[in-house]
């Protein structure tokens, strides 16, 4: 007898999110370093960290990294390690606006302390705030 499969994939939880973050956090950190190379280099020398321009580049090439992941399959390594995926609210796949609100709302959610992560474990559908504010959602991807 044939299985049916169901409609949607389940949503991944939130320590499985964590370790794909983990795991990103090392991928992101390697980047942001090369990223710095000709930040420096043009300088001619050391970027105070405060430096508004430098940041910025910073920040724009973390989001890059995600939304070209995201963009293309869904998945950074880090989800792809950990058998996530990012899809739209109605399972789709995800564009480069959405990546952008995304990106700005996870800031959010962790500049409190982490708390809009932490939101998904009383939330009915198990989704943090970026997910929510984004119209996204992070599922497990099955075997």
């Amino acid at each position: 007898m044939a299985t049916v499969p169901s409609e949607s994939p389940g949503p991944a939880g939130l320590a499985r999110r964590l370790a794909a973050i983990l795991y990103d956090t090392l991928l992101m950190a390697a980047a942001l370093y090369a990223a710095a190379i000709p930040a420096v280099w043009l300088r001619g020398g050391a970027v105070p960290p405060d430096e508004l321009w430098f940041q910025g580049w910073l920040a724009f090439v973390a989001w890059l990294y995600l939304a070209v992941s995201w963009t293309r399959g869904g998945q950074t390594l880090g989800m792809r390690a950990w058998r996530c995926r990012l899809v739209t609210a109605e399972g789709g796949r995800v564009g480069w606006a959405r990546t952008v609100a995304r990106f700005a709302a996870a800031v959010v959610s962790w500049a409190v302390l982490g708390l809009g992560f932490w939101w998904s474990l009383a939330d009915r559908e198990r989704l943090c705030w970026h997910d929510r504010w984004s119209g996204t959602r992070v599922v497990l991807v099955p075997r």
